[in-house]
């Protein structure tokens, strides 16, 4: 996913050529004096896009390791309610 930096009066004057790009798969993103203020992004995003989207702008970090799976956080008694009638007795 490539992205591409235009300024706010360059979009507005410009905005179906910038369009046409994010429909091509690319990431505009929006600044205003230089300064960063929106992204425009197209509407389906691979996994591995978006994960790379938010390590890339620093609000995640991640090896490139698979995740381990993981422990169930609640077990059920046997013979005891399900989770679903738990759900609706505590709907009141």
């Amino acid at each position: 996913m490539s992205e591409k930096k235009v300024g706010v009066r360059m979009l507005k004057a410009k905005l179906s050529s910038y369009l046409q790009e994010v429909k091509n798969g690319h990431t505009v993103l929006i600044t205003e004096r230089g300064r960063p203020v929106g992204r425009i992004t197209p509407a389906f995003e691979s996994v591995e896009d978006k994960t790379q989207l938010l390590v890339r702008t620093g609000v995640a970090s991640w090896s490139g390791r698979r995740l381990k799976p993981g422990r169930p956080v609640a077990r059920l008694k046997p013979g005891g309610k399900t989770l679903a009638a738990i759900v609706v007795e505590n709907r009141d």
